[in-house]
């Protein structure tokens, strides 16, 4: 067989990865629409590339959010028990942001951002056609390519199924990886939530403390006008207070930027993955439940033995996708894990050696 140039790169792995990527996605130039109906943000999403399959090398459209929620859930239609990266939520908690406020945009684009080439530099979700056509189609194209797919019910349905299945009564044949893969994410689940909370709750005193310290320093200002005797040092703490002050708002930007989004997007991960379990289970019970019918002599042998067949080879798909994304994921994940500690450690030393 003739292997393409773009293809043989995709099978092996080099440490300077980075200049053999073939895809680079940008999500920038949040733009507000306001209509009779609705109010609404689209992004401008722009994709160089240098693959065979599309026709240009440049691309420029213009998304929303709910056209990114389409591509999720075609993903996850394709590939069943493959890990599809997070999209930040729809809804945002009561009181934390408003919801078209620049602050919110810029976070939502950011997650975005990341939700593209998170896919772009998987391994198989990156050659996905829906994902092309994401990427390349302008906005009625689009709109004309979503109406082709199943609809928003049918889809509930299979997951609805896909949860029942899996909850009643458990697996009785599941191998024992994907029980401690069950078991370590209940684990993970717990503890980045409880990771995520505390970091939210520093953040907000962080922001307290912040506040009351740039009303602290100017009272010092201006009591020093009317002590001569101490003006002096009074000055001299005011100017420490104001030192203070920005080395807490560069330790608050730290957070927000590196610590904060990391630890949520893998609250996100924990609930997709324990769905991608779940999604895997459903395909082992199909079968369980085949071979008991069998075995009960409660079904056509024939007509059986053919849908086993069938049964067994979707299982082994499903099992090596989830093994190899496992794997994938677990060495991105601490990768994250590590950088994001570590630069809040830097952050943490920065700040105290300023202050």
């Amino acid at each position: 067989m003739t292997i393409s140039p773009s293809s043989m790169i995709n099978q092996y792995k080099f440490e300077d990865e980075p200049e053999l990527r073939d895809l680079f996605i940008t999500v920038d130039d949040p733009e507000s629409h306001i209509t009779a109906i609705e109010t609404f943000i689209t992004y401008r999403v722009i994709t160089k590339t240098s693959r065979g399959e599309f026709d240009s090398c440049e691309y420029e459209v213009r998304r929303r959010y709910q056209d990114f929620l389409w591509l999720k859930s075609k993903l996850e239609e394709a590939h069943p028990t493959l890990i599809i990266p997070p999209l930040p939520e729809k809804f945002i908690m009561k009181g934390m942001v408003e919801r078209f406020s620049d602050e919110f945009i810029e976070t939502r684009r950011k997650a975005l951002h990341k939700f593209l080439n998170r896919i772009a530099d998987h391994p198989t979700l990156t050659f996905n056609e829906d994902f092309k056509i994401f990427l390349t189609a302008q906005a009625w194209e689009l709109s004309s390519h979503k109406k082709q797919g199943p609809g928003l019910l049918s889809r509930m349905g299979q997951t609805v199924r896909a949860v029942a299945s899996s909850v009643r009564g458990g697996v009785k044949n599941r191998p024992e990886m994907f029980t401690e893969m069950n078991d370590y994410m209940e684990t993970f689940s717990q503890k980045i939530n409880v990771l995520d909370k505390i970091a939210h709750r520093i953040y907000k005193e962080e922001r307290e403390y912040f506040n009351e310290m740039k009303e602290y320093g100017p009272i010092h200002t201006l009591w020093s006008a009317s002590e001569e005797d101490i003006a002096d040092s009074l000055k001299g703490i005011a100017s420490c207070i104001d030192k203070c002050c920005k080395a807490t708002e560069k330790r608050m930007a730290g957070l927000s930027e590196n610590l904060l989004p990391i630890l949520h997007e893998y609250v996100l991960y924990s609930e997709i993955l324990m769905g991608v379990l779940k999604r895997r289970d459903h395909i082992q019970s199909e079968l369980d439940s085949k071979m008991d019918a069998l075995a009960n002599k409660k079904a056509d042998k024939d007509l059986c033995s053919e849908e086993i067949g069938k049964l067994e080879d979707k299982v082994e798909c499903a099992n090596n996708a989830l093994k190899a994304d496992w794997d994938r994921w677990k060495q991105n994940m601490q990768c994250d894990m590590r950088s994001a500690f570590g630069n809040m450690a830097d952050n943490n030393l920065h700040y105290y050696e300023e202050v």
